[in-house]
């Protein structure tokens, strides 16, 4: 396995790599942290015969979710992936998007073992983790460097596949293109994320403000950001 991959030849949408490498329909769908619910609403609203528990564990998030009424195939629920709250060998699909390095770092080893403690036997585990690289990482790591974490989060991937949890069916490598209109933006998207508190000094905050500006141009700010997904199977 590999925790990064240079050059990255692929840019796309994520749903392009997720439809690509899962069936969907007539599944039960796990997904853990699932945010804003945003990628909860393409994959429900899509296909058919989905069922989906989606869960989150940033308060702020999930009361928001609690407010969403137009997805009845959706179950919201307030839970990390380190304590699922299903029963054994009940999901089809699991799905993580760029959240298992938000697992408390001595949680993740538990995580993998609940994922596949609730997974069928054959099920698929789809798990996308940002490569800590690109320049829009190197904004981030002025305030926030996630580099440790993520690293941590693909050793718990290796350690459950190295044990025997998962069998690895393969891993892809893409850039996901990510947009901000303005510095407003992007303040409101990541500074204010309420999963993360940034508590930036005057200084920081005007030195993350000129760097991100110099990526500013007539459509806003475009980033491209590598991304692993480590697509693993529970043995049957």
């Amino acid at each position: 396995m590999k925790i990064a991959l240079e050059p990255i030849e692929v840019s796309c949408p994520e749903a392009e790599i997720y439809n690509r490498l899962l069936q969907l329909d007539a599944k039960h769908i796990l997904e853990l942290g699932c945010g804003s619910a945003t990628i909860t609403r393409d994959i429900a609203t899509t296909g058919r015969d989905r069922r989906i528990t989606a869960l989150e564990v940033d308060e702020i998030a999930h009361d928001k979710n609690l407010q969403i009424t137009d997805l009845p195939n959706v179950t919201f629920g307030l839970a990390g992936a380190q304590a699922i709250p299903l029963e054994n060998a009940s999901v089809d699909v699991v799905l993580m998007f760029k959240s298992l390095h938000h697992v408390p770092h001595d949680q993740m080893d538990v995580a993998m073992r609940e994922i596949h403690r609730v997974l069928r036997p054959g099920g698929m585990a789809y798990i996308s983790e940002p490569i800590f690289a690109g320049a829009f990482n190197e904004i981030l790591r002025l305030f926030h460097d996630e580099s440790q974490v993520r690293e941590a989060a693909f050793r718990a991937v290796k350690k459950a596949v190295d044990e025997g949890l998962f069998e690895l069916v393969g891993q892809t490598f893409f850039n996901a293109p990510g947009q901000f209109e303005s510095f407003a933006d992007f303040e409101e998207r990541i500074l204010k994320a309420t999963h993360t508190r940034h508590n930036l000094s005057d200084e920081v905050y005007a030195r993350v403000k000129q760097r991100f500006e110099q990526h500013l141009g007539a459509d806003g700010a475009c980033f491209l950001q590598p991304v692993r997904v480590d697509l693993l199977r529970r043995p049957r």
